[in-house]
């Protein structure tokens, strides 16, 4: 009769354990499709972010493109108004330009002798 009742009491502990480890692996499995479930929001979410700041990347270049572009026409505005100042000035006090070059000649020159 002892061994009935140490067979019952370890047939009720393994019935315990095999117990638990079914509901270890129940909570192993259900991880596992969560993990799976998060991988693949992680994944959209990185698309998603990485879409979204190639966008604003796209968006910031072309304004600079556009502001760049507006830049160089207003360079190129201001040396043509410059170009035509001058050319007006060297008409009118065509004596005085000459002496100015010759004055700034001269400086270089003395600059360059030190």
């Amino acid at each position: 009769m002892s061994y009935s009742i140490f067979q019952s009491a370890r047939s009720r502990r393994n019935g315990t354990f095999h117990n638990l480890e079914a509901g270890l692996e129940e909570q192993i499995e259900a991880l596992r499709e969560e993990l799976t479930e998060l991988t693949r929001l992680v994944g959209k979410s990185s698309r998603s972010q990485s879409e979204k700041i190639r966008t604003q990347a796209n968006a910031g270049y072309d304004e600079l493109l556009g502001r760049s572009e507006d830049l160089l026409r207003e360079l190129q505005d201001r040396y043509q108004r410059g170009a035509s100042e001058m050319r007006h000035t060297v008409r009118k006090h065509p004596l005085a330009t000459v002496g100015a070059a010759a004055a700034f000649g001269l400086v270089i020159a003395f600059l360059a002798r030190r």
